[in-house]
């Protein structure tokens, strides 16, 4: 559908890719990564011809639609999202428009014998089956879809677009191009402003997206998810793979691995060339030798190792002084703007050590809670911090708030104090503000670089408990996975906000859920938590297309199981093979260790003791062991039996 080659293009700094060659093809759901600054964005504007190329071509095949979402959206502010969407289909917008006009025309006509009463009749049907092949009819029930799907409520859909923030402005755009299904798909940075729920609604729609895909993002779970194919770009050329991107990494590194080796190998032998031909090129009768050697030197491909550097920076929250047991004490807390109550009576406890997943969709009140914590809002209620509790926070606009004026070097040495300040350029260097980069201007910065920055000052502040509001926006991939094994490792309190699966996977030990004004705890992590919300979703859409419940249906009703139950059903499954292993390990060990007993003298004590003792030990784990497994299948044959009752 869409190919360019030859392509280049070049800007002041010099070239961002030079004589690359792509084809995209229906089906095909590209995954477009690489560090910030390699023209990913950019590349998507050359395909969608927003931007022309400094040499080469891009050519769409003919009646092929593209849509395209950028990162920065000009959107109209006075139309309502409903009517902004609908008028988005100039074809079905006009053929509406003509419809209404000859139909007014074969109410208001008298001449219903004439030629040109019959063509409107004619027209009508014409226009009606138009309708029908590109689906109008059910474009307004489509429009509703995308729009529950992408987190808008019934009633915001006639709402004008203006009313929302930039996010939501986005996730209009976003819906306009599902609506209106093109051919081709480019997608940049989607999920920046999609909470947790309407990413999983948007992954499960291009998973089912017909045409072809390319999407740039840093949710590696997301990607993961979606693409069958991943371009990295990087020393400006493209690396093209039919895979995800996890699996992209894995045969890249192998790819690296191999062609390093042959380098090596070859560097080898033209070393001994060399030296055979300096050996001999001096002396008369070997002169023809050495000849032919040069020129066999001469016609060796060299090979070229097109190594991708995959920078890191190592980070580590420091903990100079620990809290009391209790971090906060939250009681009757209620908010509200004008007339909207965002939530009320919340009641909550925060302990030492724990670290929390703040989760719930966009609008709900994450970041209002976290203001109300760090006493940048007013609220209704206390809030009581516990003994010597000190906070580090890192809100969503921290990286706009950097000083643009300054550098990033002085944007550190400004905060630093004490033994920490000899460490500026070393931890500047972590962060890659090495030699030059940290002498340059905050305002020359990335998105993804004063992210980075804002968190490095973190490193110079004393805390002991750590409020982070989506800390993932505008950083890479390898930057997130660094950012989430330094909070694995901190040994402070942590609250945290993000819509981002894979960097919230494994950091909470527990999640408070703002859902209708108040906390909702739960004890397990965001994967179970993302189940259940799928599963009450399921649940919600079977009842209402369901009938009103008969008595028969309400007495099956009673054997289904919950989603609790059916969590509980795969964790016992998993319980038992996990302890049928353990026991035929234990079955093989045991057996050994009673060879061993019966081989060993009664006469040597200590050698018959220790083997003795060895072995009951091991019988012991064993009778454990069966008792789990026997314990673990009752259980699992009660619930088994529940459903087929």
């Amino acid at each position: 559908m869409v190919r360019f080659g030859g392509l280049s293009y070049h800007l002041p700094q010099g070239f961002l890719y030079k004589d690359i060659s792509l084809f995209i093809d229906r089906g095909d759901k590209i995954g477009l990564t690489g560090k910030t600054g390699v023209g990913k964005s950019t590349l998507l504007g050359l395909i969608s011809k927003q931007i022309v190329p400094t040499d080469g071509t891009v050519v769409i095949e003919k009646g092929v639609s593209i849509g395209y979402l950028t990162q920065d959206i000009e959107i109209k502010k006075d139309i309502s999202v409903r009517d902004y969407i609908e008028k988005s289909n100039e074809a079905i917008t006009n053929l509406h428009a003509r419809l209404d006009f000859v139909n007014n025309e074969l109410t208001t006509r008298a001449d219903y014998e004439s030629d040109l009463y019959l063509d409107l009749i004619n027209e009508v049907t014409e226009i009606n089956d138009r309708l029908v092949v590109l689906d109008a009819h059910s474009f307004a029930e489509r429009i509703e879809i995308v729009l529950k799907g992408l987190g808008f409520k019934q009633e915001e859909f006639d709402n004008q677009i203006g009313s929302f923030s930039g996010g939501w402005q986005m996730r209009v755009e976003l819906a306009k191009l599902l609506v209106n299904n093109p051919e081709v798909l480019l997608i940049d940075e989607p999920t920046n402003h999609l909470d947790i729920v309407s990413i999983q609604w948007l992954e499960n729609y291009l998973k089912n997206f017909k045409g072809g895909l390319i999407l740039i993002s840093h949710d590696r779970r997301f990607l993961d998810n979606v693409t069958n194919r991943t371009i990295e770009i990087a020393n400006q050329r493209l690396y093209d793979y039919k895979c995800n991107y996890s699996r992209y990494l894995v045969l890249h590194a192998e790819e690296m691995e191999r062609a390093q080796a042959a380098k090596k190998n070859q560097d080898r032998e033209i070393k001994r060339t060399e030296e055979l031909i300096n050996k001999y090129r001096a002396k008369a009768n070997k002169a023809s030798f050495a000849q032919s050697l040069i020129k066999k030197l001469d016609k060796v491909e060299r090979i070229e190792v097109d190594n991708i550097q995959r920078k890191a920076f190592h980070l580590r929250f420091t903990l100079q002084q620990a809290s009391g047991k209790k971090v906060l004490d939250m009681n009757g807390i209620k908010k509200s703007f004008g007339t909207k109550t965002i939530f009320n009576g919340l009641d909550v406890i925060l302990a030492r050590g724990e670290k929390i997943a703040l989760l719930g969709p966009n609008g709900v009140g994450k970041s209002t809670l976290i203001k109300c914590i760090t006493e940048e809002m007013a609220y209704d209620g206390q809030i009581e911090r516990g003994h010597n509790v000190t906070v580090g926070y890192f809100a969503q606009d921290s990286a706009e708030k950097l000083d643009d004026e300054k550098t990033v070097f002085k944007t550190i040495d400004d905060i630093a104090k004490g033994e920490k300040r000899k460490d500026i350029r070393s931890i500047l260097g972590a962060f890659l503000f090495g030699g030059e980069e940290s002498e340059k201007k905050v305002k020359v910065l990335s998105g993804g670089e004063r992210t980075r920055l804002a968190i490095c000052k973190l490193l110079f502040q004393e805390f002991n408990f750590l409020i982070m509001d989506e800390p993932t926006n505008h950083l890479d991939i390898q930057s997130k996975d660094i950012l989430k094994d330094a909070l694995k490792n901190y040994d402070g309190t942590l609250l945290l906000v993000s819509h981002d699966r894979e960097f919230l996977d494994g950091l909470s030990n527990k999640i408070w859920e703002i859902k209708e004004g108040k906390i909702k705890t739960h004890y397990f992590g965001v994967n179970e938590f993302l189940e259940r919300i799928n599963y009450e979703e399921a649940e919600m859409a079977s009842t209402k297309n369901s009938k009103s419940a008969e008595k028969p249906k309400k007495a099956e009703d009673k054997n289904q199981l919950s989603w609790e139950e059916q969590n509980q059903i795969k964790r016992l499954q998993k319980k038992i093979k996990k302890y049928e292993r353990k026991i035929s390990d234990l079955e093989v060990e045991l057996k050994e260790k009673t060879k061993t007993l019966e081989e060993t003298p009664y006469e040597e004590t200590d050698k018959f003791n220790a083997a003795s003792e060895d072995y009951k030990n091991t019988e012991a784990e064993l009778e454990k062991a069966m008792t789990i497994w026997e314990d673990s299948e009752m259980e699992l044959d009660e619930l088994n039996t529940k459903v087929q009752a």
